[in-house]
Order: structure tokens, then sequence, then C-alpha cells
């Protein structure tokens, strides 16, 4: 066919593979906002489903008056170790499916913009399994930091407390992940940074802070049905992170990408496997996978996690709480 370009013409695997992984991060809401940081140092390196981080333990203990003659009783310093999941997953696209966006000035760049796209939004749905899993409803692993205010709707009042939860950790959250209906209640309220439409433009204002503190927005975001006396009511919950507070490292799979031609078909099939960690720094992955690494459910199981870290050292709060 005149003018069809196929996959195989374009793609070079190596470039392709460094180009989608910048590309994801450039369209990552949840990278942007500060919320998932890479960890310095760490690779992922042979086999294993799972990596050991390590960490030392913060110090305490009274100081002692320093005089004369006086020997000192030092304190020791403990390690203890984090341990994250290695999370494998694989998608495959056929060539009929992208065929209308090869036509473009840059097929490469149109393909690598799908698939980056995709990966950012399941890269968003990994991270909520997540917060399932260590917080459930208000009996998990990190249930001292969540504030369940189910039967009260979000007040100015109510997000300054999920903030102060971290007491003088608090300027440390720098991130929101929340539904859309949250946002939108809370621009109503007027509690929301408004960043206005620009004179001569048509772009929408946009309602993306509190506080000073980057909105991210996706309609996962838990929202669930509880009876209250007589009605019944949605409940939201809301997620304030500290920089980083989700820890992410890139891996290698042996093929990260490759192209297939199905003859007997007709069709060209892109095929993008991926290897990373994507983890809650301070809570320990203790669940054993059905397969190899785990699936969004298993991630999304309470029982899965434990906490290793200090409360007030976790970045990470959650806000049960209606709207309207």
């Amino acid at each position: 066919m005149p003018g069809f370009t196929r996959i195989s013409d374009v793609l070079i695997p190596d470039r392709w593979n460094q180009y989608f992984q910048e590309l994801t991060a450039e369209l990552s809401a949840i990278r942007q906002a500060g919320i998932m940081g890479t960890v310095p140092g760490l690779t992922i390196a042979g086999g294993g489903t799972t990596f050991n981080m390590p960490f030392w333990q913060d110090i305490d203990g009274d100081d002692e008056v320093w005089s004369t003659g006086h020997e000192t009783i030092p304190d020791k310093i403990t390690a203890e170790k984090d341990v994250a999941a290695v999370l494998t997953r694989i998608k495959s696209w056929g060539a009929e499916d992208l065929a209308g966006m090869f036509a473009g000035s840059d097929p490469l760049g149109a393909v690598g913009r799908l698939v980056a796209s995709y990966w950012s939004r399941k890269e968003q749905k990994i991270l909520l399994a997540i917060l399932r899993g260590i917080f459930g409803n208000d009996n998990g692993t990190l249930a001292d930091n969540m504030i369940d205010a189910s039967d009260e709707a979000v007040s100015n009042s109510l997000m300054v407390d999920a903030i102060g939860k971290m007491g003088d950790n608090s300027n440390k959250l720098s991130g929101m992940l929340m539904h859309s209906a949250v946002q939108f209640d809370l621009a109503k309220k007027k509690l929301l940074d408004v960043k206005p439409t620009e004179p001569g433009t048509g772009t929408a204002p946009e309602f993306n802070s509190f506080l000073g503190r980057t909105i991210v927005v996706d309609d996962g975001a838990p929202v669930e049905d509880v009876v209250f006396g007589s009605e019944t009511r949605k409940v939201y919950t809301t997620y304030l992170f500290g920089q980083g507070a989700i820890g992410y490292v890139e891996g290698s799979p042996t093929v990260p990408v490759e192209v297939e031609r199905q003859g007997t078909k007709s069709q060209e099939v892109l095929i993008n496997r991926r290897q990373f960690i994507m983890h809650p720094k301070g809570v320990r992955w203790i669940g054993n996978a059905a397969n190899t690494t785990p699936s969004n459910d298993e991630l999304a199981t309470i029982g899965n996690w434990q906490r290793v870290f200090e409360f007030k050292n976790i970045p990470i709060i959650a806000l049960r709480h209606q709207i309207g």
C-alpha cells in the first residue's frame, strides 16, 4: 500500500526503548508531581523476585554531659531492610491497531507517545493497587497514617488535618492523588490554587494544587458506597505524599522491545516487556505471588505488606471522606 509504514521500518529496538522510557517519565503525572522518584545507585540485577533495600534506623537516646574523666557509653546503630517486589509486565499491539498512526511525519514518535501514555496510566493503576494494600480501609499496615473521616465532607480543615498528621514532617508532603470528583468539589469550595486562563488563549483554568501541593487526578482512586443509617453515601480516599515517597527503579529485560512478523496473519506485532520496582519506602513486601511477580490484585492485598519505618518517616497519608 503506497504510503504505508510498517513498525519495523521505524523502530530500532534499542533506540526506541530509550525514547519510550524518557517519554513515559515525561508523561507520568505521578513522576512530575514528585510522588514517585528514582532511587539513585540501585539497579535490578540477576534473578530473584524481590530486592533488598537496606537502611539505617534513626538514632535516639539521651545525650550525656561531657566532663573531665567522663567515659561515654556508646549506643548502637542498627540496620533494617526494606524488601521490594520486582514487577514484570508485558503488552503487545498488532500493526492493524496502530496502522492509522503510521502516516504522520514522525511515526516513531507517534508509536512511542501512544505506548508511553499507555504505560504511564498503568503505572498509576499499580500505585493505586499498592496504596489499597498498605492502607485497606482502616486496618492496613499504615492504619496510623490514615484519617478516617468517612462521615464528613472534605473541607479545608480536614485537608489541613491530613497534612498535619505528619507533625513536624508535614512540610515534606508535596503531592496529592485524588478522584476527579474530589478535585472539582474542592474547586467549587474555592480551596484550590487556581491557574487562570491565560489572556488571549483558549486554555482552560487549572485546579492543580492545594497549599502548594501538586494534585494528580485519577478516577481509579478509591470510592465506595457506605451505609450511614438509612442512606448510602460515597466515601472517597485521597492520598498525600512526600517527595519520592514511592521509590522507582527501571530494570532491563533481556529483550525489552521487539517486532514480530506474523506472516500467516499478514501483520506485525510490537511487543513491550518491562521490569521495574515501584515501592512505598518504609513498607516491606512480604507476600507470596502466585506467579513470578505480584499482580495488581496481590499488591492490593492488605496482608502482603509490613511496616518497617516509623510512621512519621513514611510520608504517605490517606484521608477518607465524602464530598458535597
